[in-house]
């Protein structure tokens, strides 16, 4: 071969190397748009819960391996803005398990007993219909085995939307709330059987402070929220509105009939010791990380908190759910389970799980609830697949 041959036959593979390196470069971005465009198992379940009826969705997981958060539709319907990445939250019954914890913090503190009857601290108050505190121990206001009535079937007199617009600036006093219930008879005897009232935690709220001296607001901030520094979870007692930002909530009154935006709080059940606490998904999964993982309760304590009894099939809880003390356990298919109580009102729920040892959590958030009971049954079951795939994906070392 001639130099000039080589030379030519050089440049030739010089040009070959260059166009192939140039198509390379222009392949790589497609293939990333490729795989980007397949969303992770996550993304896929907060879709599905968007597919479902849900208005908006927003989904924190935390693993070994990072922190992930997907959120699916809209934050508000009028606008069409996405959900916030971890904006604020109503968290409704998950304000349980803060004033259960301060209440057993105060058991291993030695200044009560979970074998104290009602009575002891607040005498005189459970009465009435065969209602009577001397027959009811702190335990089974926790557990709900107490067979109080609810207190919050008196303050919706009006389920519709024009009920919610028109009673959800009222406000009542603890005191108030359990004289409502009080106006009806026990469910059932005391230790008898298991079943939820909200009652039992306004009654344990007013136990913290008969204690203390303080407020449970005050006790769950010294006790829990400063320690952890939980600063975007605070205790609004009856200021009604969400800090910004946050995405809209909705609720449907009636099977078929429009979405009310509910943001503003139903003051009647929004504002006490049963369900109170605004927060966001990532304050929500470090309270529960630090709660399993024994930095807010002694050994003895977190114990007591995590003996359950088992919760009736038509509680609407996935098959296998027990109840512990403020806690509670649910079953995942991959075998063992996790920790952690889930929250509702009109038009919005929070779930929030955590694993035995605290190396996964994982908090979901929808901002609208349906009007008949087989969508809201359907959406339930898609939150409960949700953290089941989060937490078993972790539990298999990926996070997708």
């Amino acid at each position: 071969m001639s130099i000039k041959q080589r030379r030519i036959t050089r440049r030739a593979a010089t040009g070959l190397l260059t166009l192939t390196v140039a198509l390379l470069a222009a392949l790589l971005p497609a293939a990333g748009s490729v795989a980007a465009a397949q969303p992770s198992r996550l993304q896929r379940d907060a879709d599905a819960l968007r597919d479902a009826g849900v208005t908006g969705v927003s989904v924190r997981l935390e693993t070994p391996h990072g922190v992930r958060t997907v959120r699916s539709g809209v934050g508000d319907l009028s606008t069409g803005s996405p959900v916030p990445k971890d904006g604020y939250v109503r968290i409704g019954s998950t304000t349980k398990t803060f004033v259960a914890t301060v209440l057993l913090q105060l058991v291993g503190e030695g200044r009560l007993s979970l074998s104290d009857t009602v009575d002891t601290w607040l005498p005189g108050v459970v009465r009435g219909k065969g209602n009577d505190g001397r027959r009811i121990t702190l335990r089974q206001l926790l557990q709900h085995t107490s067979g109080l009535p609810d207190y919050t079937k008196d303050v919706v007199p009006d389920l519709s939307a024009r009920g919610y617009r028109k009673h959800r600036w009222t406000t009542y006093t603890s005191e108030q709330r359990i004289a409502f219930a009080m106006n009806h008879p026990p469910t059932f005897e005391p230790g008898a059987r298991w079943e939820y009232s909200n009652t039992n935690y306004v009654l344990a709220g007013m136990v913290i402070k008969a204690v203390t001296g303080h407020s449970w607001e005050q006790e769950v901030q010294a006790r829990i929220l400063r320690p952890l520094r939980l600063t975007h979870t605070l205790a609004p007692g009856n200021w009604p509105f969400l800090p910004r930002p946050h995405a809209r909530n909705y609720q449907q009154f009636e099977p078929g009939g429009t979405m009310t935006d509910t943001t503003v709080a139903y003051l009647p059940f929004d504002g006490d010791a049963d369900g109170a606490l605004i927060s966001t998904t990532a304050d929500t999964d470090r309270f529960f990380t630090a709660l399993v993982r024994g930095k807010l309760l002694a050994p003895a304590e977190l114990a007591e908190m995590q003996r359950t009894v088992s919760v009736p099939d038509d509680h609407g809880a996935p098959a296998g759910t027990r109840n512990g003390l403020g806690l509670s356990w649910t079953p995942l298919s991959c075998g063992g389970g996790y920790w952690g109580h889930s929250g509702n009102g009109f038009g919005y729920m929070v779930w929030p799980a955590a694993t035995p040892d605290g190396r996964a959590t994982v908090t979901v958030s929808v901002h609208s609830r349906p009007g008949d009971q087989g969508t809201a049954i359907s959406q339930i079951r898609g939150i409960t697949d949700l953290v089941d795939h989060a937490l078993c994906s972790a539990r298999q070392g990926s996070s997708r």
